[in-house]
């Protein structure tokens, strides 16, 4: 089964083998990228939004989309001061969000040591 807008898929599992459940907002690749570098930050840093451009080497329009698709799952908290040319915006994990991730870590380290 696989579905998006935040519900948990099934990854299909070779037969006699259970599916595993997956988090559909932390499994793609450019939010697992975010995630992977937010959560190995502080958990009271906030980390600005051209520094994980340059950590991420992703276009602006791209790294706003999935940080506003991990703020709306409430795993990222984005953080906005000034307005126009002047503003500098920033992002940091939530606790909600710290611990989907390590929930996802586990569930994919159990996928992969999992006989064959």
């Amino acid at each position: 089964m696989v579905s998006r807008k935040g519900v948990m898929m099934s990854v299909e599992e070779p037969a006699g083998t259970m599916p595993v459940d997956v988090d559909p907002i932390i499994h793609a690749v450019s939010r697992l990228r975010i995630m992977t570098v937010l959560v190995g930050f502080h958990p009271d840093a906030r980390v600005a939004f051209s520094r994980l451009r340059t950590l991420l080497d992703m276009t602006p329009g791209n790294l706003l989309a999935q940080l506003q698709t991990l703020a709306a799952a409430g795993y990222v908290r984005l953080e906005q001061q000034g307005r126009g040319r002047n503003s500098r915006t920033s992002a940091s994990v939530t606790p909600a969000g710290r611990a989907a991730y390590a929930q996802y870590a586990r569930t994919i380290r159990a996928l992969l040591n999992s006989p064959a």
